[in-house]
C-alpha cells in the first residue's frame, strides 16, 4: 500500500471534553496527527466530512459516506467512525466494489490517556492493507465481518452475532 485514503465522521475518537459536566464536541480529526507522531511508511491524505457522534448519523449522511470513498481514486479506504452505529455504515458501504474498507473507532477519546485510539487505528492500517476488497470493521484487537458483528454496549465492546 503506497497511500492510504482516511474518510472521518467524527464519533467518540475525535471527542474533546471542555468542562466539568462532561460535554463534550467532536473536534478535529485525530487521526493524521496519530499517524504522523507514528512515522507511517505510506502516504495519506484525512477527509473530514461529518463531526458527529454516530448516533445521529443519518441516511443521507450514510449516502455521503459512501459516495465520498466511491470517488476516492486509491484502492484502500480507512474511515473513522463513532461505534454506536458502526455496523449500519457499514452495512451501506458493502456493496462498493474494488476497494478494501475498513472502518475503526474508539470507545474513549483519542486525547485520553489510555484510550483504544491507537491501537484501533493501527488495527484498521494493517488490515487495510492486507485484507481483499470488502469492507472491515476493526475494534477490541479484531477484524470483524459487519454481517457477523454488534456492539454489545453493556459492556462496551464488540462482539460475534451469532445464529
Amino acid at each position: 500500500m503506497q497511500h492510504l485514503s482516511i474518510v472521518t465522521t467524527g464519533g467518540t475518537i475525535d471527542k474533546i471534553y471542555f468542562d466539568d459536566k462532561s460535554d463534550y464536541k467532536i473536534g478535529a480529526p485525530q487521526i493524521g496527527e496519530i499517524l504522523g507522531q507514528l512515522g507511517v511508511a505510506f502516504q495519506f491524505d484525512v477527509i473530514p466530512i461529518l463531526r458527529k457522534d454516530s448516533l445521529h448519523v443519518t441516511d443521507e449522511d450514510r449516502a455521503l459516506i459512501r459516495s465520498t470513498i466511491e470517488a476516492q481514486p486509491h484502492r484502500h479506504v480507512l474511515v473513522t467512525h463513532g461505534t454506536d452505529t458502526m455496523v449500519e455504515t457499514a452495512k451501506v458501504l458493502a456493496a462498493i466494489p474494488g476497494k478494501v474498507i475498513v472502518l475503526t473507532g474508539a470507545l474513549n477519546p483519542a486525547r485520553f490517556q489510555g484510550s483504544d485510539a491507537v491501537f484501533n487505528i493501527g488495527c484498521a492500517v494493517a488490515a487495510v492493507q492486507t485484507l481483499p476488497d470488502g469492507v472491515y470493521i476493526t475494534m477490541n484487537g479484531r477484524v470483524w465481518d459487519p454481517a457477523k458483528v454488534r456492539k454489545n454496549r453493556a459492556e462496551n465492546r464488540f462482539e460475534e452475532v451469532r445464529g
